[in-house]
């Protein structure tokens, strides 16, 4: 079995994100670092290695971004893939979700994974949605908010967060899964992981080089377009209720709470 991890390079969750006035774009011009939710696919890919179910015979990290991305490619070996593939081509500038999992997708059609893990979001965007993108171009079936994995004879039985509860699916592999962070406690790598990753294979990959129309990404080829940013509206101060008689203020909190149908 060949697993596919998707990983993404995030704004470190320490820096202030703003976004760019001029490209209405995320401003990435700071620390960055591995998205935390791709570490739980890195781990879930891990765990099915390790638990003897499924013989694994490589996993691999895969991203798409500029030349900083190759540092999340580097922790993302160190945390226990064998190998990283980076997609990295000015033409993928600006690429909105759609144009984004269809690259990823064309990549991954080279690499003819049984299984694509990744986080069931990225810490910047937060759009959920990137795992059922590729999975679409890929025609394979996908699953999100997956708490748990088991692996039965070339098929999956995963467990789901939904609204009501819990979803117990059986999907036929090849699959895309993107994990929730409840499915597990990603490891920390060790000194000896983090001094070889710059070691272990990395492959980049150009536009051209997996059959990507490049009339298809970059800010051109996104279907999506942001018109305007603005601010948000600034937080009306509250209204203050100072104790000098218990039994009045008591009353004027249910009075405000009941006015607003609170109560």
């Amino acid at each position: 079995m060949k697993i596919c991890c998707l990983v993404k390079e995030v704004p470190d969750a320490a820096v202030q994100k703003r976004l760019d006035p001029q490209t209405k774009r995320l401003d990435r011009s700071g620390e960055k670092n591995l998205n935390p939710f791709d570490t739980h696919g890195i781990e879930a890919a891990m765990q099915i290695r390790e638990g003897g179910r499924a013989d694994v015979d490589e996993i691999v990290a895969v991203t798409m971004g500029p030349e900083s991305a190759v540092r999340a490619l580097h922790k993302a070996v160190a945390l226990g893939a064998d190998r990283s593939l980076h997609l990295s081509d000015a033409a993928l500038e600006g690429s909105d979700v759609c144009a984004t999992g269809y690259s990823l997708a064309k990549v991954l059609e080279s690499e003819q994974p049984d299984l694509v893990l990744l986080g069931q979001q990225s810490d910047d965007g937060e759009c959920y949605t990137i795992g059922a993108v590729v999975a679409d171009h890929l025609k394979m079936p996908s699953l999100t908010q997956v708490i748990k994995i088991e692996v039965e004879d070339g098929t999956l039985v995963c467990e789901r967060q939904a609204e009501y509860g819990y979803d117990t699916v059986e999907v036929d592999l090849p699959a895309v899964i993107s994990v929730g962070d409840a499915i597990n406690e990603p490891r920390y790598p060790s000194l000896k992981a983090i001094m070889g990753a710059k070691k272990k294979p990395l492959d980049t990959k150009a536009t051209g080089e997996v059959g990507i129309d490049s009339g298809e990404v970059g800010e051109a080829g996104s279907k999506t377009q942001v018109l305007e940013i603005n601010p948000p509206p600034e937080k009306e101060s509250g209204e203050v209720f100072e104790d000098e008689d218990t039994a009045e203020t008591v009353a004027k909190i249910v009075a405000w709470l009941d006015e607003r149908k609170l109560i």
